[in-house]
C-alpha cells in the first residue's frame, strides 16, 4: 500500500473514531438530561393549576374574535360549533388523544356526518404515533372524508424540504361560519392542565382559515377523495390575516411576520412560547429591539414537556440577558401559547413556536391582527400569565454549575432539529 493510501486510511479510521466519540458524548448528554428529567417530575408532578383570563369576544371589522385561554372553555365552544353544523366540517389537529375529551370530539364528529354534514378530518400520524389503533378507525360513511398525514416523509432522506415537515396545524372550520385555530390539540390533559390560547373567528374572516384547510387538503388528498372548492375571500379585510407555513412550496409567512413585527416595535414585545429556540435573525431582531429601548418580554415554560427544547433554548439566554430581554419562566403548568403582541396594536395567535421546526419546517397556521382593543386583550392575558410566572435574572443565570453549562452546549446541536 503506498504512503497515500496509508495516511487515507488512517484518516478515515480517525474520522470514524472521532465521529463514534461525538455520538457518545452527546447521546450521553442526553441520556443524562432526560433521566433528571424524570427523575423530577416523579418527584414533583406538574399540578396543572394556574390563573387564566376568562373569554371574551372583539368585534373586529365585519367579524368578531374570540379569545380563549382554558382549555375546557374552547373545547365546549368548538363541540358547540359542530353539533350546530348543517353543511361542512374542517376538522384539522396535530395531535387527537383517546381520552374522553378525545371520544366526545370523535363521536360528535361521526354524529355530524351520519346526520349528512360533509366532515373532512386531516389528522398527523406522527404526533399520534401512541394513540390506540382502535381509536383511529372510523366508520365508512359518504359523508366523513378522513386524511392521515403521512407517518414517513420521503423529503427526510432525499433531502428535500418539499417533503419534510410535519402537519402540526389546530383547526376548526364550521360551515364558514366560524373557526378556530390555535395551540390547543384535543385531549383530557390540555382541557384543565395545559395553559394555551386558541382564537375563535365568525363573520366573514373566517375565510383565511377555510382557505388554509382547502389549500391543505386538496394538495395531500388521496386520489380517489373530492377536492374542495376554492372559493376565494368574501371580503378584503387587511386587519386580519391568516398566514400559512407550506413546506412543500417553500413558504413560510410566519416567520416573516415574527421579524416584520419584531423590527417595527417602538415600544414593546410580549411573546408567549411553548418552545422557544430562536434562529439566528429571529435572536438579532430581538437583541436589536431591547437595545433600542423596546421592553421584550418572553413568557416560556419553566419546565416544558419536552426536556431537550428546555435546554436547547437555555443557550440563548445569557445573549438575550445581556442584551436586555427580560425572561419569565412560567410555574406549575405546561403554558403550549403561541402568541406575540406588540405596541398594544398587532397581534398573533396560531400554531407555529419560535423554533426552526415551525418557523421552517411544518405546515402551521397563525392569525395577524391588527385591532388595539384585541392587542389591549392580550397584554392583559400576558399580565394574568406573569402572575404565575418568576422573572430569570442574568445574575441568577450566572450562578448555574459548570456541569450545567457543559450539557447545554452538548444539546445545543440539536436545537434545529427541534
Amino acid at each position: 500500500m503506498s504512503k497515500v493510501g496509508e495516511v487515507i486510511r488512517r484518516g478515515r479510521r480517525a474520522l470514524a473514531w472521532w465521529l463514534a466519540i461525538a455520538a457518545a458524548v452527546h447521546g450521553a448528554a442526553i441520556a443524562i438530561v432526560v433521566a433528571v428529567d424524570l427523575v423530577r417530575k416523579r418527584r414533583d408532578p406538574p399540578g396543572g393549576e394556574f390563573p387564566h383570563t376568562p373569554p371574551r369576544t372583539l368585534k373586529i371589522a365585519e367579524s368578531e374574535v374570540t379569545v380563549y385561554t382554558f382549555g375546557q372553555h374552547v373545547y365546549d365552544a368548538m363541540l358547540a360549533s359542530i353539533r350546530s353544523a348543517e353543511r361542512v366540517i374542517y376538522f384539522e389537529t396535530f395531535i387527537w388523544k383517546s381520552d374522553e375529551i378525545g371520544q366526545l370530539f370523535k363521536d360528535e364528529l361521526i354524529a355530524a356526518a351520519e346526520r349528512g354534514v360533509e366532515v373532512y378530518l386531516v389528522v398527523d400520524s406522527w404526533g399520534n404515533l401512541v394513540v390506540d389503533p382502535r381509536f383511529k378507525e372510523m366508520p365508512e360513511l359518504p359523508t366523513l372524508h378522513v386524511r392521515w398525514f403521512p407517518f414517513f416523509r420521503p423529503g427526510l432522506l432525499t433531502m428535500n424540504v418539499r417533503k419534510t415537515g410535519r402537519d402540526h396545524r389546530k383547526l376548526l372550520i364550521v360551515d364558514g361560519a366560524v373557526g378556530y385555530v390555535g395551540g390547543y390539540n384535543i385531549g383530557s390533559l390540555y382541557a384543565t392542565q395545559w395553559r394555551d390560547t386558541h382564537a375563535r373567528l365568525a363573520g366573514a374572516s373566517v375565510w383565511e382559515l377555510e382557505d388554509s384547510f382547502v389549500d391543505f387538503w386538496n394538495e395531500n388528498r388521496k386520489r380517489h377523495q373530492p377536492r374542495l372548492p376554492d372559493r376565494g375571500a368574501r371580503a378584503w379585510e387587511a386587519r386580519i390575516r391568516g398566514a400559512e407555513n407550506a413546506p412543500s412550496r417553500l413558504l413560510f409567512p410566519i416567520r416573516a411576520l415574527y421579524l416584520q413585527a419584531m423590527d417595527r416595535a417602538e415600544h414593546h414585545i410580549y411573546i408567549t412560547q411553548a418552545y422557544f429556540i430562536p434562529d439566528r435573525e429571529i435572536l438579532a431582531a430581538l437583541i436589536n429591539a431591547a437595545q433600542r429601548g423596546v421592553t421584550v418580554r418572553v413568557l416560556v415554560p419553566k419546565v416544558s414537556n419536552h426536556v431537550i427544547a428546555d435546554w436547547a433554548a437555555r443557550t440563548y439566554y445569557t445573549q438575550l440577558l445581556k442584551a436586555g430581554v427580560e425572561l419569565w419562566l412560567f410555574r406549575g403548568a405546561m403554558v403550549h401559547a403561541k402568541t406575540m403582541t406588540v405596541d398594544g396594536r398587532w397581534s398573533t395567535i396560531g400554531t407555529a413556536n419560535i423554533d426552526r421546526m415551525s418557523m421552517t419546517g411544518n405546515f402551521e397556521v397563525n392569525l395577524e391582527i391588527y385591532d388595539d382593543a384585541l392587542a389591549e386583550h392580550m397584554e392583559q392575558v400576558f399580565a394574568t400569565d406573569l402572575t404565575n410566572a418568576s422573572q430569570l435574572t442574568l445574575a441568577q443565570w450566572s450562578k448555574r454549575r459548570p456541569i450545567t453549562r457543559a450539557l447545554e452546549q452538548l444539546i445545543k446541536p440539536f436545537g434545529p432539529l427541534l
